[in-house]
């Protein structure tokens, strides 16, 4: 009798365990976050059936900027995030909201802009410099506004411009949810500034329509560019900068914040995506014969 009741009680534990990470359909289901560009630039479309196919897992995607993903993992809203600012994802584990950052993959950032090009900053090599111009000659530009990675490598080389800065509290939306952050840009704005607050998407067809400078990772740039019919009238100006280096991360969030995280599932996804297929898939994910990203964990995978 004493031996029925214990493997009852295990069985109801194990129930228990994997009642939050297997559907009643038999499907495992992952809730990450991420930043808007590992969707606008087509490459989920492409990890995630082969993600299911491989392990079963199929995953939620919640796309927002950086910032606000590594506020999800931090309130245990998801199961784990998919990001691309290394320093505050290196503080988001350190400061026990992750179990382990895994470098997953790396692009660039680029500056693009109107052919007409009124700062003059086409061909320029050192970022800051091309973006001291368009704060001088007050050339339109649009900023995504939003706390993402974009936007955090954008308030990055403002800083490094060596221009009198300045600090502005804003308050952000994100599916109702009011979160206060603080911005730096050049001082004495005019309306030459287009803060927007919007995805990388979205943000890159109002620069469009602005004819506007804008700071964009290379993925959603090509994609945009190449894989519409409607392709997008603006032009790369200044690349080839080691400060627009853009490293992507994914990490699981830490049982230990928050017990209810499916770990398990996290950490197979992440192992998985570093696996020599999901590091091919990236390698092999191109546009019109253009590469989007370049893969981290194994560099030579093909």
């Amino acid at each position: 009798m004493k031996h029925c009741l214990t493997f009852a009680a295990g069985l109801l534990a194990l129930l228990f365990l994997t009642a939050g990470t297997v559907q009643a359909d038999g499907h495992k289901v992952l809730t990450m976050s991420t930043t808007t560009s590992t969707q606008a630039s087509g490459l989920l479309d492409v990890l995630l059936p082969a993600l299911e196919k491989d392990t079963g897992i199929q995953i939620k995607v919640i796309a927002k900027g950086t910032g606000a993903a590594i506020r999800d993992g931090m309130d245990g809203n998801v199961d784990v995030i998919f990001v691309h600012a290394k320093s505050r994802e290196e503080a988001f584990v350190s400061d026990g909201y992750g179990t382990k950052r895994y470098p997953v993959m790396h692009n660039d950032f680029i500056i693009l802009g109107p052919a007409a090009d009124p700062a003059g900053i086409a061909g320029m090599k050192d970022a800051a410099a091309a973006m001291k111009k368009i704060a001088l000659s007050r050339s339109k530009f649009v900023s995504r506004g939003d706390d993402s990675g974009t936007h955090t490598k954008e308030q990055s080389l403002w800083k490094a411009t060596g221009l009198p800065q300045e600090k502005v509290l804003k308050s952000i939306f994100k599916k109702g949810k009011k979160t206060m952050v603080t911005f730096s840009h050049p001082k004495g704005l005019g309306d030459w500034y287009l803060s927007i607050g919007q995805g990388m998407g979205k943000s890159l067809t109002y620069a469009e329509e602005k004819q506007a400078y804008i700071l964009a990772d290379r993925g959603t740039y090509l994609k945009y560019k190449l894989g519409r019919n409607q392709g997008l009238d603006l032009n790369i100006l200044v690349e080839g900068d080691p400060l627009l280096y853009n490293p992507y991360g994914v990490i699981p969030v830490n049982p230990a914040k928050h017990p209810h995280v499916k770990v398990d599932l996290a950490t197979t996804f992440a192992e998985w995506i570093t696996s020599h297929k999901g590091q091919a898939l990236i390698a092999n994910y191109k546009l019109l014969g253009e590469q989007l990203f370049y893969p981290d964990a194994i560099p030579d995978a093909r």
